[in-house]
């Protein structure tokens, strides 16, 4: 499966992120290039970026490896995201369009009724739009960077147990749209600082199982997952 050069970094960050690539190990142009159907050019581009990243380093006689991040690193992402998601929030509401409140009322009524009826299927990709979405909603290009940056290392160094009342959660969710919707910048920072404290409880870390120095196997196709897209918010209010 060839993909555009310009997609590469996504989809390598995916594969590590999924554990295709497993921590510590080697992450070659030439493998990476076949996998992926491209050049070393844009390959070498997307080892740079994801290096500064931090889900790659560079190691001599090695080259370019899969990053073993430390507990205390894993830790320290939680508790900055505990801090930059009520600062989203926050900002979302003094700077939300009329498209993102639609989409995030949706995205409520999805999960709330899913969560009602036992559906937990769904709400791990549902709880990630709205995620995302709120943060699109800040207007704020680096702090949505930023926001999205840690979902993805977050979701690569833990695994996150489903709440035992997924209907609370959703609850707070929509208690933080509403407080959106009213331009209640105060209170939706203080609705998702709660939110966020109480999700964090449910991350349980990953730990690493490999062989030392071991590379990865043989290419697979290449499994590139569609990202999750929020409204656009070109034509929104600041």
């Amino acid at each position: 499966m060839r993909i555009p050069a310009h997609s590469v970094c996504t989809a390598i960050r995916d594969d590590i992120v999924s554990g295709v690539f497993e921590r510590g190990s080697r992450l070659t142009e030439e493998l990476l290039a076949r996998r992926y159907g491209v050049s070393r050019v844009p390959v070498r581009e997307a080892l740079r970026t994801l290096e500064s990243e931090g889900f790659v380093v560079t190691r001599r006689h090695a080259g370019a490896c899969v990053a073993e991040p430390t507990e205390q690193e894993a830790a320290d992402l939680l508790e900055v995201r505990m801090l930059l998601e009520p600062l989203g929030a926050a900002r979302a509401a003094q700077r939300r369009t009329e498209a993102h409140l639609k989409v995030l009322r949706g995205l409520v009524r999805l999960g709330q009724e899913r969560a009602r009826r036992g559906e937990g299927e769904d709400l791990r990709s549902l709880g990630g739009w709205f995620h995302e979405t709120l943060a699109q909603a800040s207007g704020s290009p680096g702090l949505i960077a930023l926001l999205t940056q840690l979902r993805h290392k977050i979701a690569w160094m833990y695994a996150v147990e489903q709440p035992a009342r997924p209907t609370d959660s959703w609850a707070e969710h929509g208690a933080i749209v509403d407080a959106v919707a009213r331009g209640d910048a105060e209170r939706a920072r203080a609705l998702a600082a709660q939110h966020a404290e109480r999700a964090t409880a449910a991350h349980r870390l990953r730990r690493a199982d490999r062989t030392p120095g071991r590379e990865p196997g043989p290419p697979r196709p290449a499994r590139v997952r569609t990202s999750q897209h929020a409204v656009n918010t070109a034509s929104g209010r600041h």
